[in-house]
């Protein structure tokens, strides 16, 4: 019974929240994070500190570095020994650290990843510049707190003198968080917290003009200035790192790639096993030899190339296959007030500036105080010297010290500590040189005095002290960059990969995209049952086809009114059979849309001048439409942007590209459309929801919407049950949008509903797949021109009833096709239709 009294009974889930989130913690605040104020880790805090008060500094001979681990282990960090030498020998290592805190002497390993030795054979002491972290440490200028068990205080801060989170970085994994801060060189970063103390509302473009870049120990050459912009700006970026390497020729005439700086964090030795795995595994040609020739002077990898290599081409692989470009993935998360916080430039420079201004503040107010105190004293000083012969008469005639004390403060009014100092006098400060110093060093400390009050009372005072304090520490420190930039880097370009060739988009009902060669396709006569185009699953059917070429932008337009971007050759190529992928895969469209427009734009980043001459008109179900400019298209975001405000029970039917002067024809569902020029159209922004373009019967909608460049071209409508009708333009009159349009096409039960618009030429073909996924494709040449009341002829023969007509595409005839290849003409599509046309 006592024993089960003795039992607490807890909660499992509970006892385990709690016991994690307390270890989590504790890792992160205590462990893991560097504090934004001196940028440094517990340990490494700790580190310092103990050299401190064990009197390492640099001026002193070298310690053990057993002897530094003990007094740190046994004062202030009750963990392994090897967790505070491992910690010690990094701010030591010229590999690791931009700017050394620790003097190292011994083996403390090597850029290749060798282990130090151990903390018996090493020794340390404090670098110069760390010492610049602790000073003033000793007057009040920071909190302390007691150690792990009470008996001794340490610091919780150091009052450094010195951007340590910046110039040094940080690195670190807690719990659920990581850090990983990049170094900076010490005078852009100087110059770049001046200039925030000159203007606090100075903008981090601004400040990137000073501090323009990391500055690794290891030099190297960042590549590229997006991530470094990015970084500064979020918090958060990726840098690509290159290794720095010549090219030289030997007496021979062969060329060797000679490397002498590597990237940050890169291990050398591993580097060197890496590119000779490659050569030995044929994944790189042209390298015959791989030597290390690195010594006291400094780095050198040379890399003997064969006979016939090109020096360039070799360089390139290695850069795209080894650590000889490298990324640093930029991470600035630091604790902020006792919490971790992301962190942008501008913040890191503010929290410093904040840190400096408090011990500014605290350090005057320490010497204020000390000031007054001696100032104090000596005011007695100098009365007891005014009256000396009183003085001496009074401390004779005591029986004691305490006795002559209280005869003193009642004699001349002093106060005991006044009164003591007289007491405690020594005689030859009763010579008349000495009574002139003591008046000399009161004059002083008044003058002092005066300043330090000017100085707490005054904020921009402060500030000039801060801003002196950093000018100092720039010019005793003065370094240039190890880092070089370069800011137009020559991204990898996937084009260059793959031909320009043309190929056929196929979009299927579910959503499953896939490119095949347009070659793949052959033509058949009209009214042929087909051939088999996509394996689809039993409930999905091909909708879309259309042609691009290799290197064009695809535009997505959904049924949302939503527009994504995507290259063809980000497409996966699939043939004619193949189901292909599935479009969410490869764009961030939402689950319950689709893909209802597509069209092709080769130059939409580069031609400036089509872009700002060129529309997008889109038509909705309802029988909307909407002109917006190309321009509003042209910068591709991920998760794609909204290119119409759609109706809750409309939905976007159909996109084209224009040049601002087509003629616009909409079809509707039961034989009616309507034909306007979108010169009527006023241009409206992105999110703008457009106006009427066709007026609509109870039931019926829009099925199609075509923008009609060449007057010449001929107006194609097909019905769902394989029937088709081909007229001239001019048999469409032009009116005003908003009307109910003229007949297009005689509907009956035999025909079925009209299912598509198209505007065409003797020199396309017709690409037409039904429900079922049967492709065929027709020649419109084969296509009599028919009035535009009639019926139309039958297009395609249907062998199951309940089949129907799912899309209709145009493309260039065979003929031409031929012709085209035969002449290397390049682009089939460019060559019959105005340049950068949509497809549809």
């Amino acid at each position: 019974m006592i024993e089960e009294e003795r039992v607490i009974k807890v909660n499992i889930e509970e006892e385990m929240k709690a016991s994690y989130i307390d270890y989590s913690m504790s890792v992160i605040v205590s462990r893991a994070l560097p504090d934004v104020r001196d940028g440094l880790k517990p340990v490494h805090r700790r580190v310092l500190f103990g050299m401190h008060e064990l009197g390492v500094g640099s001026n002193k001979p070298y310690k053990k570095s057993a002897r530094i681990v003990g007094e740190v282990l046994g004062k202030f960090h009750p963990h392994g020994d090897s967790s505070v030498y491992y910690a010690m020998v990094r701010l030591a290592q010229t590999w690791s650290m931009r700017y050394l805190l620790v003097d190292g002497q011994g083996n403390f390993g090597s850029i290749d990843g060798d282990s130090p030795a151990a903390m018996r054979y090493t020794e340390a002491r404090l670098n110069k510049l760390a010492e610049e972290t602790l000073l003033d440490i000793e007057k009040d200028t920071v909190d302390f707190q007691m150690n792990f068990d009470d008996s001794l205080k340490e610091p919780t801060v150091l009052p450094t003198r010195i951007p340590l989170l910046l110039i040094n970085g940080a690195s670190g994994i807690a719990v659920g968080m990581a850090t990983n801060m990049a170094p900076h060189n010490l005078v852009d970063t100087v110059n770049a917290i001046i200039a925030y103390i000159d203007n606090p509302e100075i903008e981090i473009p601004e400040l990137t003009k000073i501090i323009k870049a990391p500055d690794f120990p290891t030099g190297g050459i960042i590549y590229g200035y997006e991530g470094v912009k990015e970084s500064y700006e979020t918090g958060r970026g990726r840098i690509v790192i290159r290794a720095k390497c010549e090219v030289e020729t030997d007496g021979h005439g062969r060329e060797k790639i000679v490397i002498r700086e590597i990237p940050y964090m890169v291990n050398k030795a591993e580097l060197i096993m890496k590119i000779a795995d490659l050569v030995n595994e044929k994944k790189i040609d042209g390298i015959s030899n791989v030597n290390d020739e690195s010594d006291r002077e400094g780095m050198r990898i040379v890399i003997d190339l064969k006979k016939d290599a090109i020096a360039n081409v070799v360089l390139n692989h290695l850069y795209k296959n080894t650590a000889l470009q490298s990324s640093f993935g930029v991470n600035n998360i630091a604790l902020v007030k006792g919490r971790p916080m992301m962190l942008n430039l501008k913040d890191l420079i503010s929290n410093f500036v904040e840190h400096r201004h408090d011990v500014v503040t605290r350090r005057t107010q320490f010497e204020l105080d000390q000031a007054e105190k001696r100032a104090h004293i000596l005011e007695g000083l100098i009365i007891a010297s005014d009256h000396i012969d009183e003085v001496i008469r009074i401390i004779r005639a005591a029986q004691t010290p305490d006795e002559a004390k209280d005869k003193l403060i009642e004699t001349f009014q002093l106060s005991e500590i006044q009164a003591r100092a007289i007491v405690e006098m020594r005689l030859r400060q009763l010579t008349g040189l000495e009574q002139d110093k003591l008046r000399d060093e009161y004059n002083n400390l008044l003058t002092e005095i005066a300043r330090l009050k000017d100085i707490l009372a005054n904020v921009h005072l402060r500030m000039e002290v801060i801003k002196n304090e950093l000018i100092e520490i720039k010019q005793k420190y003065n370094e240039g960059r190890r880092t070089e930039i370069v800011y137009s880097s020559e991204e990898f370009n996937p084009e260059d990969f793959y031909a320009d060739e043309e190929m056929i988009i196929t979009i299927s009902h579910m959503g499953y995209i896939k490119r095949t060669p347009l070659s793949e396709f052959k033509t058949q006569n009209r009214g042929g049952v087909g051939s088999k185009g996509s394996s689809t699953r039993d409930d999905d059917f091909i909708e879309q086809i259309y042609p691009a070429s290799m290197h064009a932008t695809l535009l997505f337009f959904t049924k949302k009114g939503r527009c994504y971007w995507l290259k063809v050759y980000e497409i996966p190529e699939g043939s004619k059979n193949s189901k292909g992928r599935a479009i969410q895969n490869l764009i961030n469209i939402e689950p319950d849309d689709t893909v209802k427009a597509f069209m092709r734009v080769k130059r939409l980043a580069e031609d400036l001048d089509f872009v700002n001459s060129h529309y997008i008109v889109m038509g909705t179900k309802k029988g909307i439409i909407k002109k917006s400019p190309l321009a509003d298209y042209s910068r591709p975001r991920q998760n794609g942007v909204i290119a119409i405000t759609i109706k809750e029970d409309d939905e976007l039917l159909s996109a084209r590209l224009t040049n601002g002067s087509n003629e616009i024809l909409m079809a509707t569902g039961k034989g009616r459309a309507i034909r306007f020029n979108e010169s009527v159209i006023r241009a409206i922004g992105r999110t703008g929801q457009g106006v009427k373009g066709i007026a609509l019967d109870e039931g019926d909608e829009v099925v199609g919407m075509i923008c009609v460049k060449n007057p010449e071209d001929d107006i194609l409508v097909v019905s769902e049950k394989g029937y088709g009708k081909r007229s001239k333009l001019d048999d469409y009159r032009v009116t005003n949008r908003g009307g109910k349009g003229v007949k297009t096409m005689k509907i009956s039960d035999k025909t079925g509903d009209l299912i598509d618009i198209k505007n065409v030429t003797e020199d396309n073909d017709l690409m037409i797949i039904n429900k079922s996924g049967v492709t065929i494709r027709v020649a419109v040449a084969d296509l009599r021109v028919t009035g535009r009341t009639t019926q139309g002829v039958r297009l395609i023969n249907l062998d199951k009833k309940q089949d129907a007509i799912a899309s209709v595409t145009k493309v260039v005839s065979e003929r031409i096709e031929n012709e085209m290849y035969e002449s290397s003409e390049g682009d089939l599509v460019e060559n019959n239709e105005p340049e950068d046309e949509n497809i549809e």
